[in-house]
């Protein structure tokens, strides 16, 4: 992560890169912010979407080994 602020500059730079963007897109960085809130929720939500269907695929995969290991 500090090699990304390094290539980018110097903590003064940023500063004044930050300033420079607070002042061109002031009256839309709330609507900007909420529109990231709500992209990063539904991220959160299809990951964890995800991470429930590797789990349930698992465990019935599990159930049928251990199935196949009781029949024989």
């Amino acid at each position: 992560m500090l090699s990304l602020f390094g290539m980018i500059g110097s903590t003064p730079q940023i500063i004044i890169l930050a300033v420079i963007a607070f002042l061109l897109f002031g009256n839309r960085l709330p609507s900007v912010m909420r529109s990231v809130g709500r992209s990063v929720t539904e991220f959160k939500k299809g990951v964890a979407g995800i991470e429930d269907e590797i789990d349930s695929a698992s465990k019935s995969a599990e159930k049928k080994v251990s199935q196949d290991e009781t029949e024989e």
